[in-house]
């Protein structure tokens, strides 16, 4: 089975303290893993990193090049621009597919001409997570997805998502809702928590090769 993602002794660090160190873990082509633990632990720190949006304290991660694609809690919308130019914009950025299948499967075609800023933050959120289908990558980190969603709204995403696994993607959540994955694996970053706060004092990027952002 093709490995879509390896983390090896991975440390991360927020505000120049440890959060989390020695995790592990691999992730195949088809397989979601939701990580779990208490609020502050660095589930979003831990992503973040992934997604090379800073930098890792110690550790190696390996990942294909441009096959990662990041979720977080800001949708990344133009607020100026309709939902159809905001899907557009990031396909030809990222060289993904077209849009129709995001309009279609997130229930964005009667949106489709709406500026943003016009939309719900529901709707908002649906728009940021079609960005994901348009972007052409296996690899989809996901920081709480299905915030300001309702309860379609996260069935809608998680039949995506399901497909998404089925056509050989891979998915990093962290959540704490139940989107009906059963076959999902759990990783709780919990035995992965710093030792005693302190400040670490050589903090360095790990061996990263994605240079996605």
């Amino acid at each position: 089975m093709t490995t879509r993602l390896a983390v090896r002794d991975l440390a991360v660090a927020r505000g120049g303290l440890r959060a989390v160190e020695g995790l592990s873990f691999s992730l195949s082509a088809g397989q979601a893993l939701v990580l779990r633990g208490p609020n502050g632990i660095g589930k979003t720190t831990v992503l973040r990193t992934l997604a090379g949006l800073q930098p890792a304290v110690s550790g190696e991660v390996e990942a294909p090049a441009e096959s990662l694609a990041y979720a977080g809690h800001a949708d990344g919308l133009k607020s100026a621009l309709s939902v159809t130019e905001n899907l557009r914009f990031w396909s030809d950025v990222f060289g993904g597919p077209g849009i129709d299948a995001a309009l279609e499967r997130m229930n964005l075609r009667e949106l489709a001409l709406r500026p943003a800023h016009a939309l719900s933050a529901g709707q908002k959120r649906r728009l940021g997570l079609a960005r994901l289908m348009v972007t052409g990558r296996p690899v989809w980190l996901l920081d709480e997805p299905t915030v300001s969603l309702d309860t379609a709204s996260v069935a809608l995403f998680a039949s995506v998502l399901r497909d998404h696994l089925g056509q050989g993607g891979a998915a990093l959540i962290a959540t704490h809702i139940d989107l009906g994955l059963p076959e999902a694996e759990i990783l709780d970053l919990t035995p992965y928590r710093a030792g005693p706060a302190r400040r670490d004092s050589g903090m360095r990027p790990a061996g990263f090769n994605e240079a996605f952002a």
